[in-house]
């Protein structure tokens, strides 16, 4: 069973002990992201997560910080997303005091060195074109942009070429004050631990936090009367696309009936878009449909690369699979199929420390309260297919539809035609 401390000085401890494993997995997950960001300083967030690897006073230079973890072939990283950044270290249970002393030195101690600084710069660049490189990840940044447009739900969270070069090392030192403090951060441990031991040691490597109040991010504003479509013109063999509708954020109370529609329409290989446009048309290879809830946004996705010869039957497909579901209830054993499928692949995950630790840890960030794992399939048992149709027939609304596109297409018209339900 998990346990939640806070400390005086607002620190939060999470401790998931686990039993029948040999690993230990550390967590520090700090409430800022690029929602957070100003335009000028896009990217900044993911900039500080690259520059924490660069040196530390204790740990002087990139390899410093590195080795000792692959001495004991630890498992390390760190990642930015919209609403929090996090760091994280797995390793062996024997290992713990170094994994804790590691994550709290580059989070507390790093120095930024100017020369990391420049360099960094080119490696985000590099990580920036990669992305535009590759349509199937490109195509998810559009739909984004096309959903919140100019404002920091709708930016790139690792940032613009143009912003990543002028972020300086006062900006970067500036926002670390704001939002690395104690208030906005959660460490977390799980596996192979004692609470009350770990506890102590958490208060012990992170005595030093700030104690500062954090930045609050800027409310998402969404607007949208009609079907948009943004189009991204460029010579591929298969045209890629996000197509889907706003939905509910992680506080609505149809949240876990948003989540099974979407594992019915596209979260499975026996879902019904895979069956219809993979199994039956074999105009695409990858096909998926998937729900993101944050705090403040939400929506329902579906992401194929289809034949350019068959976009168009492709996109009338999904479409028409999006109005059926608000036509008829979804049977008792598709139902059934879906809640299964959710609780059996959320307790797979939970089998390791690593994902323990994202779990907790992540609820207490983004919502201010856990749940068990128990206590989320109670709630998805509790979604009748009443609750299915309802919430279809609120969010498969035509002006709620978007669709990302990349492809050799210049007439933005046509697509724009097809967004009827």
């Amino acid at each position: 069973m998990f346990k939640k401390t806070t400390l005086s000085n607002g620190l939060r401890i999470i401790t998931v002990p686990q039993k029948g494993t040999q690993a230990v997995t550390v967590l520090v997950l700090v409430g800022t992201g690029s929602k957070y960001e100003k335009k000028e300083i896009n990217g900044i967030s993911h900039f500080i997560e690259h520059l924490f690897f660069k040196g530390t006073k204790k740990r002087p230079s990139p390899l410093a910080v590195v080795e000792p973890l692959d001495k004991i072939g630890g498992i390390y990283n760190a990642f930015t997303s919209e609403d929090y950044t996090g760091y994280f270290t797995k390793v062996a249970a024997s290992y713990f005091d170094l994994a804790l002393d590691w994550v709290s030195d580059i989070y507390l101690n790093s120095l930024l060195p100017e020369k990391e600084i420049k360099k960094e710069r080119r490696v985000i660049i590099e990580e920036i074109n990669m992305h535009c490189d590759h349509p199937m990840s490109y195509v998810g940044i559009l739909w984004s942009k096309l959903l919140y447009g100019d404002q920091p739900a709708g930016w790139d969270v690792a940032g613009t070429k143009e912003s990543v070069m002028k972020i300086s090392r006062q900006n970067l030192i500036s926002y670390m004050k704001n939002q690395y403090v104690a208030q906005n951060t959660i460490i977390c441990a799980a596996g192979k631990i004692n609470s009350s031991v770990t506890i102590n040691k958490v208060k012990k490597y992170f005595s030093k936090i700030n104690t500062t109040k954090p930045l609050k991010k800027s409310k998402v504003v969404e607007r949208q009367t009609i079907p948009e479509c943004l189009l991204h013109l460029r010579k591929t063999d298969q045209t890629h696309l996000c197509l889907g509708v706003r939905g509910y954020n992680l506080f609505h109370p149809q949240r876990f009936a948003q989540e099974l529609l979407g594992i019915i329409l596209g979260g499975m290989m026996s879902s019904r878009l895979f069956m219809e446009v993979r199994g039956k048309l074999g105009i695409a290879y990858y096909i998926t449909t998937s729900v993101d809830s944050d705090p403040d946004t939400g929506y329902l996705v579906t992401q194929a690369g289809v034949d350019n010869e068959k976009i168009e039957k492709a996109i009338s497909v999904i479409l028409k699979e999006y109005k059926k579901v608000t036509q008829r209830k979804v049977p008792k054993d598709e139902l059934k199929k879906a809640k299964d499928c959710i609780k059996g692949k959320t307790t797979l995950l939970l089998e390791s420390s690593d994902a323990q630790a994202s779990f907790y840890a992540g609820q207490e960030l983004l919502e201010k309260k856990i749940l068990t794992p128990e206590e989320i399939f109670a709630k998805i048992d509790k979604v009748a297919a009443e609750d299915i149709l309802k919430v279809a027939k609120d969010i498969f609304q035509p002006k709620k539809l978007n669709l990302a596109l990349i492809g050799p297409f210049k007439d933005k018209a046509k697509f724009q035609k097809l967004l009827k339900l």
